[in-house]
């Protein structure tokens, strides 16, 4: 597997304006010419959108074979009338591919609590036609940003098959099931139940392992699509590219997050248990002041402590066993006098910045992914709406 450039077959694709952005696209859709195996899984928030309702349904059913998007607005705490909108949108788009309704995830993601602009969605929908032509991924993930300084795209192959994912968000990213909107598409032929339990078990360990502001999203989608065109290939293999294409969208969406500078790692070793570790890793990636440090170039290895420290149910993180480092350079407990600093310092001025943490417990590890806080975010979200 390798990130050239290259693409799934049988999938067809549009993006278009229909009046949601000022002059761009805005809605994108994806669809396989055949039937597909799919796997999705969704925000757990209580606001949940009706897009991400009608999703889960649709999922169940692990048979989707493509989706449709809707950016710049969530459509969310929208009543009766969002629920509908959202349905219509679905079943157009079905109704122009060929297929079942229910054969489409849907996503919307943006501003919460504004009713979709239908008038002008209904004329840019009676527009499109089947077929659509060749996918094109790289415009289909532009289409889906909202505040993304640029889209993420990224393909690897997998033996005969390819598998490309696409993905949106940089700012409202606490995930807590998958992450923003995120789809991958494959020619890979692997059966459902396989494919359900490997994207799960990736999503933990890359979506999941993302924060930008400690923020879950009402809208937060992803999903995986495979027509099967490309015969079958090896599952382990398979796991692997898609971990791999996954984890290279995380790290753009955390070197891309709103305001950001800097990407950070927190890589943590010798916890209890991976799920600990976890705990430890987000504590530190989720803090402020740490954020703050990072961006300033502050070697302030205490509010890595501070942050390692406020877990305050982890009874058997000793102080005494931890170890605190900024890339190679240990920080803790070895007390780094005025050189080490001064290393430390240069180090963290870089555009990327890996802190480690060894809880000197047992075997257990987690690697975290986020950015740096800074003066943009502030700026960016202070003024979202107006």
């Amino acid at each position: 597997m390798d990130g050239q450039p290259v693409t799934p077959r049988g999938y067809r694709s549009v993006a278009r304006n229909m009046g949601l952005k000022d002059g761009e696209d805005d809605f994108a859709a994806v669809v396989s010419e055949v039937p597909a195996r799919s796997a999705a899984v969704f925000t757990r928030s209580r606001f949940a959108g009706p897009s991400v309702l009608l999703s889960r349904t649709a999922a169940a059913r692990q048979s989707s074979r493509g989706m449709v998007v809707l950016s710049r607005n969530a459509n969310v705490a929208t009543g009766r009338a969002g629920a509908a909108h959202a349905e219509e949108v679905r079943r157009r788009v079905a109704e122009i591919a060929g297929v079942d309704p229910e054969d489409l995830v849907i996503g919307s993601t943006g501003v919460i609590g504004r009713p979709y602009p239908i008038e002008s969605i209904r004329a840019g929908m009676d527009e499109l036609s089947w077929p659509f032509p060749e996918a094109d991924f790289d415009a289909a993930a532009k289409a889906i940003m909202t505040t993304d300084t640029h889209p993420k795209c990224f393909s690897v192959r997998c033996g005969p098959a390819v598998l490309t994912g696409i993905a949106k968000g940089v700012g409202m990213i606490e995930p807590n099931m998958a992450t923003l909107l995120a789809f991958f598409f494959t020619d890979a032929d692997i059966p459902a139940d396989a494919l359900d339990a490997i994207f799960r078990r990736v999503v933990d360990r890359t979506f999941n392992a993302l924060s930008i502001d400690t923020d879950t999203s009402t809208s937060d989608t992803a999903a995986v699509f495979a027509n099967g065109l490309a015969g079958p290939v090896d599952h382990a293999g398979f796991e692997a590219a898609l971990y791999a294409c996954a984890l290279h969208l995380v790290r753009m969406i955390a070197a891309d997050g709103e305001g950001a500078g800097k990407l950070i790692e927190v890589r943590v070793t010798g916890a209890r248990d991976d799920a600990q570790a976890k705990r430890v890793g987000k504590s530190v990636v989720n803090s402020p002041l740490v954020k703050a440090a990072v961006h300033g170039g502050d070697p302030n290895w205490g509010r890595v402590a501070m942050a390692v420290g406020k877990l305050e149910d982890e009874t058997d993180i000793e102080p005494a066993r931890v170890r605190i480092s900024f890339g190679d350079l240990p920080m803790h407990p070895e007390e780094p006098g005025d050189a080490l600093l001064a290393r430390a310092a240069a180090y963290l001025s870089g555009d990327e910045v890996v802190i480690g943490v060894d809880l000197g417990i047992a075997e257990g590890a987690f690697t975290v992914y986020g950015c740096d806080l800074t003066e943009g975010y502030v700026k960016i979200n202070a003024d979202y709406t107006t």
